[in-house]
């Protein structure tokens, strides 16, 4: 008895004209919206399926796991679970979704839909979440309903392509060099970089077990263009601590901000985690719940602490290096390496065609 409910198109459903499965996420998304009728939306009898599956008298040989047996641990992060948990976290973000264009990129305030971990574990159904965003006409709406579109665009990817659970998408850059330095990957698991909005993000990770998707971003173009370490490391870093751990999410996430997968980011877009800092966090709210020891400085500080005079610091406190690291990088210096690398990898990429 198989019922398809991770997704509204699974395998070879959303195909190019010519038959071929999509590398690129707009016309996968225009083939998708295409394709979507009320049928593809209808409620399931739950109750149906779940009697059918008591009859079979099998239930009983599967008892069910703890949560420590499948590998979790405890989080600060409080998860109301199961479907009930679900349909208040939905309704909830019901409230918010027509705002969700304008606010989903700041961490400091309550944006996203927070609906990713019961996708993950199924206590939701995407058919009610694509049948409510497609049928809203905010721009908010229609903005989430592309994000549910891209999770479908990797789960997609990943079945035709599945090579790239253990390699990049694109040749070219499967052999790339990496400085890959422990002592650095260290400071960036656990929040010690010396860039604020950086280590505010995994100090929520590792509390919590939950990341905001800009700071996913945001941490992820750091580790790979600033600390110039594989995007492996932290691909497999985020897959052992996030609630809401998607294998096709994650590994497509990973590849674009490592600019290594499908409809990346270019090799030459390199975040600024300084700018990305002020943009999104910039009174530095979030900045401050997760790096307590940053709260007493100005919001002009907040986000380059290492630039305040001594004499500033001596005011409130504070001794760089100690209360709080000197950032492991030069932003600046790193970036232009960066650059000098992928100029080379480019180079020598036209040179074998």
């Amino acid at each position: 008895m198989l019922v398809k409910d991770q997704v509204i198109f699974a395998k070879n459903e959303i195909l190019s004209q010519k038959g071929e499965p999509f590398t690129v996420f707009t016309p996968y998304k225009n083939a998708w919206l295409k394709a979507l009728t009320d049928a593809n939306t209808q409620f399931y009898d739950v109750d149906h399926y779940q009697n059918k599956w008591l009859s079979l008298d099998v239930s009983a040989n599967y008892a069910m796991p703890t949560l420590s047996q499948i590998g979790f641990d405890e989080q600060t992060l409080v998860v109301a679970t199961g479907e009930a948990g679900a349909q208040l976290a939905w309704q909830d973000f019901q409230n918010r979704i027509h705002n969700y264009a304008a606010k989903r990129d700041f961490p400091a305030i309550k944006g996203g839909s927070y609906l990713s971990v019961h996708l993950r574990f199924g206590t939701i159904s995407i058919r009610q979440l694509v049948a409510h965003a497609s049928m809203d006409s905010t721009i908010g709406a229609m903005t989430w309903l592309s994000e549910l579109i891209w999770r479908e665009f990797y789960m997609q990817f990943l079945y035709h392509h599945p090579n790239v659970v253990h390699e990049a998408y694109k040749a070219a850059w499967r052999d790339q060099p990496w400085s890959n330095d422990p002592t650095w990957f260290n400071a960036w698991c656990s929040g010690q970089t010396g860039y604020p909005i950086v280590d505010a993000a995994m100090r929520q990770l590792n509390q919590t077990g939950f990341m905001h998707n800009r700071l996913r971003m945001i941490a992820a173009a750091f580790l790979v263009k600033d600390l110039d370490i594989n995007w492996q490391w932290g691909e497999r870093y985020f897959a052992q601590q996030l609630l809401d751990f998607d294998l096709s999410a994650n590994n497509g996430g990973w590849q674009w901000a490592a600019s290594t997968g499908c409809d990346a980011a270019q090799p030459f877009r390199i975040f600024n985690p300084i700018l990305q800092s002020e943009r999104f966090d910039p009174q530095g709210k979030f900045i401050c719940k997760y790096i307590p020891e940053l709260q007493k400085f100005e919001q002009n500080f907040i986000h380059t602490p290492w630039l305040a005079p001594e004499s500033y610091h001596q005011l409130i406190g504070f001794s760089l290096g100690v209360d709080y690291p000197i950032p492991i990088v030069d932003h600046s210096v790193a970036r232009q390496k960066a650059l000098d690398k992928y100029s080379k990898i480019k180079a020598l990429t036209e040179r074998n065609k």
